[in-house]
């Protein structure tokens, strides 16, 4: 994922992402089997659902400000899970703390909640 200043992130070993609205996050799918998807319940109100295809590059504009939440669907469940937090808004956060995450994402998702 390339940060708006151009400098690559990866986005599971940097779970937190703060931009602004208008900013477009990109994913670049660097191993197979990998995808993005906007977690049910875990975006603000009006704004698009993303579900990437798996191994695929993609990208989102981010129009609403807000606490989005997302992982990899096939690896949701191992951990990989991220948030982005838009315009510093926080007013989704308690939706977010609604979320059922399983496994090691259900251990590492409240402290995560916890720092956004």
């Amino acid at each position: 994922m390339l940060n708006r200043l151009g400098k690559e992130i990866n986005v599971y070993s940097k779970k937190i992402v703060n931009i602004d609205v208008g900013d477009t996050v990109f994913w670049k799918s660097v191993n197979p089997g990998h995808n993005v998807e906007f977690i049910n319940g875990g975006f603000p109100e009006g704004a698009e659902k993303l579900k990437s295809k798996y191994s695929k590059d993609t990208s989102y504009t981010f129009k609403v400000p807000g606490i989005y939440a997302y992982w990899c669907t096939p690896h949701k469940n191992m951990g990989m899970i991220g948030f982005v937090v838009v315009d510093a808004d926080k007013s989704n956060i308690e939706q977010i703390k609604k979320i059922r995450f399983n496994a090691k994402s259900k251990k590492i998702a409240p402290e995560l909640i916890d720092s956004l």
